[in-house]
């Protein structure tokens, strides 16, 4: 997850320092802290909704998001970084611009 991340901020032409919030496929509580603390980054920039939410598969993306925006951290023009990893040694990662109009 770690390489995913910097690998698709690259790709998008920025630093870590540029995204304003990073959601990650909420497997567990451990692996989302884990990457924050390697970038050393402030819990306000991480979506971590484990205990809430619990793993709920190819959907913890969507349901980071809307928890996010609930919650006041992700507003129009923000940069999300997005990544997730599943079984098959799959993962991947990119950025996003949020959109105006609260839908995205």
């Amino acid at each position: 997850m770690s390489e995913a991340t910097i690998a698709a901020v690259e790709r998008a032409g920025l630093v870590l320092e540029d995204i304003d919030l990073f959601v990650y496929h909420q497997a567990n509580a451990r692996i989302t802290r884990a990457l924050a603390e390697k970038f050393d980054l402030p819990a306000e920039r991480v979506v971590d909704c484990i205990e809430m939410l619990g793993n709920s598969s190819a959907a913890t993306l969507p349901l980071g998001l809307a928890f996010a925006e609930r919650d006041g951290r992700l507003k129009p023009g923000a940069r999300v970084l997005l990544g997730a990893f599943g079984a098959g040694f799959t993962w991947g990662g990119g950025v996003i611009e949020w959109g105006a109009g609260g839908g995205g």
